[in-house]
């Protein structure tokens, strides 16, 4: 019981951060996700062999987790939870790819783990985007800018919707789970079939609830307009903070900085 109320904790946690008051949360969303936007699309681009040349975008992230104020360890716990998945996509890389790649010493590193190696750090740089977005925008904010951004309306609603959801779903799973302990003498109701039984109650309880919830929204005026707690203007800053970083991430993109940097170092000596 103590690890879903944690859980649903932790799920709010991210809606919490984007409250404070920091120089990256007071600017326009839409900024905000446009640089994130960029800073994923290249970072995806690179080919699979591709390891040096993506170390200079982990700046992004430690930049923006400094003056925002992000609790670097509750970052580090939502991405080791998630790194598992990572871990499985590229696991089977070091089997099937023994080409030899890279020399180092009496070491030979095959294009297996160089891929592998590829994978995690372009997970880790993705998922840390996407959590730093979260934290100093808000899902509302994210959904109000792709609405700026032409996404089709219904598309933001119905995400904001299925986040809203998940809460709904997390309160229902708790009261139930508590209800079952309270009734659970030892090992009973603790049987595989019990479970079985309360997906599907949960299923049509969190429906119920879902639709009161809209039913609630319906009379206190809601149309579909998302409001946000900052208007969306944009400033001076937010274009200089696009600019700026969209041109660094192109910029490392094309120039592979550690080895530009090796090169001169040898060079010099």
């Amino acid at each position: 019981m103590a690890e879903i109320a944690g859980a649903f904790s932790d799920l709010s946690y991210l809606d919490y951060l984007s409250t404070k008051e920091s120089r990256i949360h007071r600017l326009d969303p839409r900024a905000k996700l446009l640089v994130v936007m960029v800073f994923i699309a290249c970072i995806v681009s690179f080919q699979r062999h591709s390891v040096s040349a993506l170390i200079p975008y982990f700046f992004f992230p430690a930049v923006m987790i400094a003056l925002a104020g992000i609790p670097l360890r509750y970052l580090l716990k939502k991405y080791l939870f998630l790194l598992p998945f990572a871990v499985l996509i590229g696991v089977f890389n070091p089997i099937f790819d023994h080409t030899p790649l890279l020399t180092i010493g009496p070491i030979t590193i095959s294009g297996g783990w160089v891929s592998f190696t590829s994978i995690i750090i372009r997970f880790t740089l993705t998922v840390l985007a996407a959590f730093i977005l979260i934290a100093v925008t808000g899902f509302n904010g994210v959904c109000a800018a792709l609405e700026r951004f032409h996404v089709p309306k219904i598309f933001s609603v119905q995400l904001m919707m299925l986040y809203r959801y998940i809460f709904v779903l997390s309160g229902e799973a708790m009261r139930m789970v508590r209800a079952r302990d309270m009734r659970s003498v030892g090992k009973k109701g603790t049987e595989i079939n019990v479970y079985g039984s309360l997906v599907g109650h949960l299923l049509l309880r969190t429906w119920d609830r879902a639709q009161r919830v809209h039913m609630a929204m319906l009379s206190r005026g809601f149309n579909g307009e998302f409001y946000v707690k900052r208007p969306l203007v944009l400033k001076a800053s937010d274009v200089a903070f696009t600019a700026l970083w969209c041109s660094l991430f192109i910029l490392f993109r094309f120039i592979n900085l550690p080895v530009m940097v090796g090169h001169l170092i040898l060079g010099a000596n």
